[in-house]
């Protein structure tokens, strides 16, 4: 017997899809073609709610200057706590990559032991008496007064020469310098930064400066750098953030926190992984091969026939003649066999069962083609269309506004509304890219999930087309008036309306998404729900500008079958005996 849990969820089913799957909410219902003078009104208090609906930032955003900051502030603290100089401090943060409170566990457990490990010395190893006027350098071997030997913690004496030399080498070396230990083999006494001031190199003071600044970010696990290029700003991350690792830097590039790629919620890193892998791969390159041409039989390089007939003769040096179809020689043909746009031995051969193996993989590499191309294309538009927006977003901030201002005499403050629908077309497009790429992994199994993907997919993406152009076409008349419109406010309205609605298309597909789709059972009951309620409301409404919910035909097919198996790296057809990918020597999964 269903709970009473279950005959609630029954009975409110068709609203709660309605709701939640057209993109309609109470604050932005669908119906926005109308009574754009009532809302008018209400459109600063709309732009608050938007504000406060946004989630908050679980990372911050460090300049230099930053950096430096907190890298002096845990040194003191960590000297003030343990009682040390500031340099021993520098030296035991390196060591714990900058965890303050890693030094401060093992500093406490066992100092002894941390001291023997890290190279911090409680007295010398080597004593010298105080009435000692001339020493010999542990290098070099030549004396040098007091004034002209240095030593570290263990006081082993180096004369100043040697020291630079020692240092500037380390140095060049690379970042291992920042761990630097005494010159004497047999000593592992810690070098601080007070040598470094020994050199009179400034180029070499500017890298050791540089290597222990960029420490404090590559050593330490809650910050990175940003990876776009020029950029030298540096993030720390929120590990509690809920599954959410995008992060947006000052910079304005967006990227993952967790793989450093651009940003892609919300498909999930190994998806993105792979897709990348795939679009740099040559895999589809021999899958076009596979699917269009076929090997000369005699010196067997690939041939494409892209017209004409079934005579097909090699290139120099072979000039082989053979059949298109068969692959028979040619001079075994003729009327007899069909003629030149046919092939009576083919078909024979086919029937019996000759063809059919090779048959069955060329057509498998074209449908894998085909399904591959059909998301990758639009993976390419999308993000095109987003680095437009882009442009076209620099552009509105630091020409249009202003010019659209002084035409409608309203201050640029009341027209923030026009960036947010930008800022909006750009996140979107971001979005609605690498669904493409969560589409393309989608088992084709799960039938009801790739159906109600495509159709929260489809529902998103009409929805941004619209605010799109609104915002790039129907703004255009109003920045090259003279004078101030009396429709410019219902054009506020209608963009500020069309921002939300789509913002709300795509928290519904991001949300449906990181939930694996889990609203569709194994019968697609939710998804029939979902689209059966939508068109009821959809007539009954009679709202204007509503997009039905229609399927886009799905250019994939089964791709195995019982005498193959299809690589899940490159998409090979191979036979079924391979336990090895034929083409990307991958193990078989």
């Amino acid at each position: 017997m269903d709970s009473e849990d279950d005959m609630h969820d029954a009975n409110d089913i068709d609203s709660l899809d309605d709701d939640f799957y057209s993109g309609e909410t109470e604050d932005a219902p669908l119906d926005y073609y109308s009574d754009y003078d009532d809302e008018a009104e209400d459109y600063f208090e709309e732009a608050d709610r938007i504000e406060s609906r946004r989630p908050e930032q679980n990372f911050t955003i460090l300049k230099e200057s930053d950096i430096k900051q907190r890298q002096e502030e845990d040194v003191n603290r960590v000297a003030t706590v343990l009682s040390i100089s500031r340099i021993f401090a520098s030296i035991l943060l390196r060591y714990y990559n900058w965890s303050v409170s890693r030094v401060h566990d093992a500093w406490f457990a066992d100092e002894e032991r941390v001291r023997k490990a890290v190279g911090l010395l409680e007295k010398p190893i080597v004593q010298h008496d105080n009435n000692t006027r001339e020493l010999t350098c542990g290098i070099c071997f030549e004396n040098y007064p007091r004034a002209r030997i240095e030593m570290a913690s263990c006081g082993h004496p180096y004369c100043i020469s040697c020291w630079e030399g020692y240092i500037s080498t380390s140095i060049n070396d690379g970042p291992g310098c920042l761990m630097l230990r005494c010159p004497d083999p047999t000593c592992g006494a810690a070098v601080g930064q007070d040598m470094i001031s020994l050199l009179k190199s400034d180029e070499d003071k500017q890298k050791y400066a540089r290597y222990l600044l960029r420490s404090y970010i590559e050593d330490n696990k809650k910050s990175k750098w940003c990876p776009a290029p020029g950029c030298e700003c540096a993030v720390t991350f929120d590990a509690g953030s809920g599954g959410n690792y995008d992060v947006s830097c000052l910079c304005s590039y967006s990227f993952c926190w967790n793989c450093t790629e651009e940003a892609h919620r919300p498909v999930d890193c190994g998806t993105v992984a792979k897709w990348i892998l795939k679009n740099s791969a040559e895999s589809e390159n021999m899958n076009w091969i596979l699917a269009n041409s076929k090997p000369c039989p005699k010196c067997k390089r690939p041939i494409e026939k892209n017209q004409g007939c079934m005579h097909m003769t090699c290139t120099p040096p072979c000039k082989y003649e053979f059949c298109w179809l068969c692959l028979g020689v040619w001079s075994d043909h003729g009327e007899r066999t069909g003629g030149f746009y046919a092939c009576n031995r083919y078909e024979t051969a086919k029937q019996e069962g000759v063809y059919d193996d090779t048959e069955r993989r060329r057509e498998m590499a074209k449908n894998s083609l085909e399904r591959y191309t059909h998301y990758y294309e639009r993976w390419a538009s999308n993000q095109s269309s987003r680095q437009k927006a882009l442009a076209d977003l620099q552009q509105m901030q630091t020409v249009h506004i202003e010019k659209l201002s002084d035409i409608q005499c309203q201050p640029e403050s009341q027209l923030k509304f026009i960036t947010e629908a930008w800022l909006q077309i750009i996140e979107c497009r971001r979005v609605l890219k690498w669904t493409y790429a969560y589409g393309f992994y989608l088992p084709e199994h799960e039938l009801a999930k790739k159906q109600f993907f495509e159709y929260l997919q489809g529902e998103a993406e009409s929805g941004l087309e619209r605010l799109h152009q609104c915002a790039e076409k129907e703004l255009q008349p109003f920045l090259c008036a003279d004078e101030p419109s009396r429709e410019f406010n219902d054009f506020r309205t209608k963009l500020a309306g069309l921002t939300s609605v789509t913002r709300n298309y795509f928290e519904n597909l991001v949300r449906a998404l990181e939930n694996g789709l889990s609203d569709v059972d194994s019968n697609g009951a939710s998804f029939s729900r979902a689209t059966s309620s939508k068109n009821a409301a959809g007539s009954s409404k009679g709202r204007s500008g509503r997009v039905k919910g229609t399927f886009r035909t799905s250019m994939s097919s089964r791709m195995n079958d019982d005498s193959h198996w299809c690589c899940e790296h490159c998409t090979y057809a191979n036979v079924k005996s391979a336990t090895t990918c034929q083409m990307c020597y991958q193990q078989r999964r």
